[in-house]
């Protein structure tokens, strides 16, 4: 088979994952699924993006969508390789392909790609088995400059799950979802109905009763969940605790803080491919959701730049469309678990368009709402709140006049998280696994909190909320936080402090949801 002529695929370069073990080759008759993402017929204007205005699923297709002639083309040329195409969806831009990796390496060829086994980021003291490529993808010479990422030859685990489990006797405190909407002064006379929340999930699954014990313990109606299984997904309860914690943490904290929106839960395989297959299906559902929460993420480092490129993308559709995407910051303070302790980022939580949540300690009186301390999320056993400056996405113009630190001198570069609420597990949520009373925190608990007051928010004011981030950081400063929160000033997360105003701790700080709600109608 003749691939001399295929040419470099640019930014798809990707480095062994450090811990991997070989398992082998990758048999040329092995069946792999392939997502190609395409160029956009036209850049969506930042104004759409940051701006109030909202356009449909069909408008964003016909305006920024992939152009049908590239669609044409790029379906044309792999049906002429052999390859079956399964997908081609102008708005999202995706065309998925299906072929054996023989016929595949006619259209596109990594540099090395072998089996191996790494751990198991969801699941402590378990290895999988999974493709992993090495240096560049080259691609067929049509494709250039119309193929901007392809994704499913290395499907190694892009993403861990943001929660932290404690024995309920160690939680100095605790409490339900509910206590917290009155602790953050949820808007009153809201519940989400009418709207509809994405919640996306790389592993794990919903244990069945949960749901209806959980919600009968609170008091509350079980919310409506529906589940869609996203290519090799499925919704899988019993294979890993830390997994179905994860879910069951999203979907409880959505359900008590919202009960009347409907949850549609993705389940996507833990790659890069289905973690932005994952959120591309949420974004484009209909109907449109109000918000997505992501609870997933790892280092920017580990991504390639395609592959941030493609999902900051998508998050970029998520933003014009008028759907807020909420994502947690981390885990793992400000090295986001580098085992050599320098300072980095999370993504998604790292993308401009996301809305990035960090984590913050609580001592409140659950019945009134009364908050006696709130600090910093820094348990001081590697356990504490991610945050920081960016390495790899540019400072946005909403966020330049609030003291971000400079990049080590590299410039101004996006600081995270933008918002928080409680997560330390010690002052964690109460929530039900598998049948069994548990205390979680991690800002994995944080994502799906904002998530719901932002979808109460949109109830009350009778619109989507999309971007939240130029309205919110409006009125901030060096040193000054805007109205609808309460800053949060004590504590650090490593290599970076609690200040007035914004920081890379807890960003501007914990929503009044009350104040929240009269600053965005005014707006």
């Amino acid at each position: 088979m003749d691939n001399t002529r295929l040419i470099p695929l640019r930014g798809s370069e990707r480095s062994a994952h450090a811990d991997a073990r070989s398992a082998g080759a990758v048999s040329d008759s092995e069946r792999i699924d392939v997502t190609l993402v395409l160029r956009r017929r036209n850049e969506i204007p930042d104004a759409l993006v940051e701006g109030p205005e909202t356009i449909s699923r069909e408008e964003l297709a016909a305006r920024y969508g992939a152009d049908p002639a590239d669609i044409d083309m790029v379906k044309r040329t792999a049906e002429q390789h052999g390859l079956t195409v399964t997908e081609a969806d102008p708005a999202s831009r995706r065309v998925k392909v299906s072929g054996t990796l023989g016929q595949l390496r006619s259209v596109v060829e990594a540099d090395s790609l072998t089996k191996v086994t790494t751990p198991d980021p969801a699941h402590e003291g378990r290895v999988l088995e999974h493709r992993q490529r090495t240096g560049g993808l080259r691609i067929l010479p049509e494709w250039d400059g119309v193929v901007m990422g392809v994704t499913g030859l290395d499907n190694r685990p892009q993403a861990r799950p943001h929660i932290q489990r404690i024995e309920a006797h160690a939680a100095h405190t605790s409490y339900s979802p509910v206590d917290l909407g009155k602790v953050y002064r949820f808007p009153q006379a809201t519940d989400g109905s009418g709207h509809t929340i994405g919640v996306v999930e790389l592993g794990g699954g919903i244990p069945e009763g949960d749901l209806d014990a959980y919600f009968a313990e609170l008091g509350i109606p079980t919310p409506t969940v529906d589940v869609v299984e996203v290519g090799a997904g499925s919704n899988t309860p019993g294979v890993s605790l830390r997994a179905d914690g994860e879910v069951m943490l999203d979907i409880e904290v959505i359900g008590a803080l919202a009960p009347g929106a409907r949850q549609v839960v993705y389940f996507a395989e833990n790659s890069a491919q289905g973690f932005t297959d994952a959120i591309s299906t949420a974004l484009f559902a209909q109907p449109t959701p109000t918000v997505v929460s992501i609870s997933w993420g790892m280092s920017e480092d580990s991504w390639t730049a395609q592959g941030r490129a493609i999902l900051d993308a998508a998050l970029a559709d998520a933003a014009a469309m008028g759907v807020t995407v909420c994502v947690a910051a981390g885990d793992d303070g400000s090295s986001d678990g580098d085992p050599t302790g320098q300072a980095h980022t999370d993504f998604p939580a790292s993308s401009p368009r996301a809305l990035a949540c960090g984590g913050t300690r609580l001592d409140a009186d659950a019945a009134t709402g009364t908050v006696n301390s709130e600090t910093v999320w820094n348990d001081l056993n590697g356990s504490a709140s991610g945050g920081g400056v960016s390495r790899k996405f540019e400072q946005p113009v909403w966020q330049a006049n609030v003291g971000v630190p400079d990049g080590n001198g590299q410039g101004r570069w996006r600081g995270v998280p933008d918002v928080s609420a409680n997560a330390s597990p010690r002052s964690g949520y109460r929530v039900l696994i598998r049948g069994q009373d548990e205390v979680i925190g991690g800002t994995s608990a944080v994502a799906p909190l904002w998530a719901a007051l932002t979808v109460r928010l949109s109830e009350a004011l009778g619109r989507p909320l999309g971007m939240l981030q130029p309205v919110l950081y409006a009125g901030a400063a060096p040193g000054v936080g805007p109205d609808g929160f309460r800053d949060i000033v004590q504590g650090d997360i490593g290599d970076f402090a609690a200040t007035p105003g914004w920081d890379a701790c807890t960003g501007l700080g914990v929503p009044d949801g009350q104040a929240l709600l009269a600053r965005l109608a005014s707006v």
